[in-house]
């Protein structure tokens, strides 16, 4: 037979209020009675149901992960973070898989039935109106990976993509390159639209005109499939491709025709996910801090719990040049 409060109680010569309170955080039980009632429950074997309790307090301490794009390796170090940070913090990720939905209602209804506590919108590629949907219905939401701006509807954290395709041009023009192309993920997706628009600002201002494709998705087999197109007509010399996943697609396509990177073409990526340092596939890329990111999101939706009408903001971390070998060296004075 399962232990129950009531046994607690029993064992420990002590009320069921006091079992109650001492498994109960922040409530008010002295140490004495605190060791008394957890000794009890050691030898009983009783687990606290949180699930219940939640029905007293109104907190089930489950924190709603959503995410659209489970194609891409980089979000199993994102959900490993995620997982791990929200644990430590003494609260359950309830994981949400949104691969080819861009309606929330159904998530949000979802979410409603869970009673999640907040929620964390894991995603560069859907709309900022997706995340407004949960704070709309009430519930604390983070945006993480989300697009920038300066007046946000919810809170954002995550990179400046416009800053990235700036520092990708920049990089593109120290190493000489004068014929350069953009290959992003889904054109309709924020992060692709952001970082193509700083990309091509840049290399406009400096009097180079890149041309511009797109792949169906930020996967491999879409990075993949689009280079093999772009390879049947004469390539340009560097690609900036807005996403690792993608340019270690295009990598494969590049090497499957008989042509050398970075001799032949040039590749620079986005994330510096762990692959992309693997030594067959050496990309240099543009490392964004993901485990700060993920930090910053959970101490955000952490925060709110105590605080749900605090006002959206947005917050932006650095992202750095990782020097690897798919781009020529840059060039000297």
């Amino acid at each position: 037979m399962t232990a129950t409060l009531k046994d607690v109680a029993a064992r420990a010569g002590v009320s069921r209020s006091a079992v109650s309170r001492t498994f109960t955080d922040g409530a008010s039980v002295s140490e004495k009675m605190r060791k008394r009632v957890l000794k009890a429950a050691d030898e009983l074997g009783y687990s606290p149901n949180f699930l219940a309790r939640s029905l007293t307090t109104r907190r089930t301490k489950m924190i709603g992960l959503i995410s659209n794009n489970f194609h891409n390796p980089v979000f199993l170090t994102v959900f490993d973070l995620f997982t791990r940070g929200l644990q430590d913090r003494g609260l359950r990720p309830l994981l949400v898989n949104l691969t080819d939905e861009t309606d929330p209602d159904s998530s949000v209804q979802m979410l409603r039935q869970y009673s999640v506590d907040g929620v964390v919108v894991a995603s560069s590629t859907l709309p900022p109106a997706f995340s407004k949907a949960f704070r709309d219905a009430g519930m604390p939401v983070v945006n993480t990976f989300g697009r920038y701006s300066g007046t946000p509807d919810v809170h954002v954290i995550g990179i400046d993509n416009v800053a990235c395709g700036r520092m990708a041009a920049r990089t593109m023009i120290a190493r000489g390159y004068e014929d350069v192309a953009f290959l992003g993920g889904p054109e309709a997706a924020t992060s692709t639209q952001d970082r193509m628009t700083g990309f091509v600002s840049e290399l406009t201002a400096a009097g180079l005109q890149p041309s511009l494709s797109f792949a169906d998705a930020y996967s491999f087999e879409a990075g993949r499939k689009a280079m093999l197109e772009l390879l049947q007509h004469k390539p340009a010399q560097a690609y900036f491709c807005g996403d690792d996943v993608l340019s270690i697609g295009a990598l494969s396509a590049i090497r499957d025709a008989g042509l050398d990177v970075p001799g032949d073409i040039g590749i620079l990526g986005l994330n510096d996910m762990e692959m992309a340092g693997w030594q067959n596939i050496n990309l240099t890329t543009i490392g964004q801090p993901i485990p700060h990111i993920v930090q910053a999101s959970i101490d955000m939706v952490a925060s709110m719990l105590d605080e749900p009408d605090r006002a959206p903001e947005a917050r932006v971390l650095p992202c750095r040049i990782v020097e690897r070998g798919t781009l020529r060296p840059p060039q000297t004075p």
